[in-house]
This record gives C-alpha cells, sequence and structure tokens, in this order.
C-alpha cells in the first residue's frame, strides 16, 4: 500500500464512531480494492477475485452517487484525499 497517508482522512481515534459514515465506507471499500487490484495482477485468471472486486466497485460507486447528491464539498474532498477518479456525469 503505497497510500497509508489516507488514513489522516478517517482518524484512528474516531474510528469505532465513524463505521457508518459514507467516508469510512469508501475509505474502506477503497482498501480493498487497491489490495484486490494488486492481487489480480499475480493472478489473471483468479475469476472469483475478478467477480468480488466488481461487486465492491459497484457497493463503491452507489455510496459516491449518494454523497455527491447530498453534500457535494464533501464528496469532493473524499475524492481528492482517496485519490479517486470523480463520476461520470450522464
Amino acid at each position: 500500500m503505497t497510500k497509508n497517508s489516507l488514513i489522516s482522512v478517517i482518524s484512528h481515534e474516531k474510528k469505532d464512531e465513524n463505521r457508518g459514515s459514507v467516508e469510512f465506507q469508501v475509505f474502506c471499500f477503497t482498501n480493498k480494492i487497491r489490495k484486490l487490484t494488486s492481487h489480480l495482477k499475480l493472478h489473471k485468471k483468479d475469476f472469483s477475485s475478478q467477480r468480488g472486486l466488481r461487486k465492491i466497485l459497484g457497493k463503491r460507486q452507489r455510496l459516491l452517487v449518494y454523497l455527491s447528491k447530498k453534500n457535494r464539498v464533501r464528496y469532493k474532498e473524499l475524492i481528492s484525499q482517496l485519490n479517486i477518479r470523480e463520476l461520470k456525469t450522464r
């Protein structure tokens, strides 16, 4: 993991309090996505992991859509801190 500074988004002291927040969930999904991506670089034919990755990507996308509709400022801060791309607008 190259982005250990991501933990600054959600401080260690407040982890137990923030587990339900959208930011914390997106942070956890992003970590899982990065781990699965590095795993799939080594194991290209691991189709179960590919399916799991697609499911996690969908969950994270739905949470980001929700956050962008509810609070655009928090959404912009989160994607800049996690270094992920902005959602496509339709």
